[in-house]
């Protein structure tokens, strides 16, 4: 279970810090202003931050209100029912959803085009969990109720449907993992003593069908030896 910072005090300074640690671009002499007038990333998730206190007031429309209109301003759509911990960053943002249920784990860096989305109408939890420390490339798309965990690259254009785990790059559409803690998949669990001897494995496979062929050879001459019995009887 990841667990929320409900200060959104705390929240806004590590979100405001998040765009220095995380974007070249905003480490110049007037770097503070133009985060502060010219991210719209990070105005986003001002939006947010207010509204998603008033939507835990469960003060009605006035969140979804706020909600819409950082969309109209940004071009970011994030619910304010989300839950989202501290040091998130929105990279440039245009065409950013979020779902209502999604919960996304501390720093957290998402790029255009994302969306954390849900795959029915079903109530309750429906959208993506996402650890800490993950990345999510421009354009990809997270659906459904599954866990991405810590430390996830998620590649521009893949659609992840399925939970993945903690130390893995996934790409592709369908999302597939192509690297688990920086080794590529056919890289790992490979030491020789812990392999299948695939030899072996044929002999005892050869064992087990010789076995089978013993036994259906004895039964048929079992049933060859009664037949002949009986026609002896018969003739005498």
């Amino acid at each position: 279970m990841i667990a929320i910072m409900t200060n959104p005090f705390y929240a806004i300074y590590r979100d405001f810090k998040a765009c220095f640690d995380r974007d070249p671009a905003a480490r110049t002499p007037l770097g503070i202003l133009e985060v502060v007038f010219l991210y719209s990333g990070f105005h986003a998730v001002l939006f947010y931050r207010f509204a998603n206190v008033l939507h835990k007031l469960r003060i009605p429309f006035i969140p979804r209100f706020i909600s819409q209109l950082a969309r109209f301003l940004t071009g970011v759509e994030i619910h304010p029912g989300a839950q989202i911990a501290p040091g998130f960053f929105i990279d440039h943002g245009m065409g950013v959803v979020i779902g209502e249920t999604t919960i996304i784990g501390n720093n957290v860096t998402i790029y255009q085009g994302v969306t954390l989305g849900g795959t029915g109408k079903e109530r309750g939890k429906r959208h993506p969990t996402l650890g800490h420390n993950v990345v999510v490339g421009v354009g990809a798309k997270i659906l459904g109720n599954i866990r991405i965990g810590n430390h996830v690259k998620v590649g521009g254009g893949s659609v992840v449907i399925h939970s993945v785990p903690d130390y893995c790059t996934v790409v592709g559409v369908p999302g597939e993992i192509v690297r688990i803690d920086g080794k590529k998949p056919e890289e790992i669990d490979l030491e020789h003593g812990d392999l299948p001897d695939p030899v072996k494995e044929l002999k005892n496979r050869l064992r087990a069908l010789q076995k089978e062929v013993d036994q259906i050879e004895a039964q048929h001459k079992g049933t060859r030896s009664g037949q002949q019995s009986t026609s002896g009887e018969k003739d005498g």
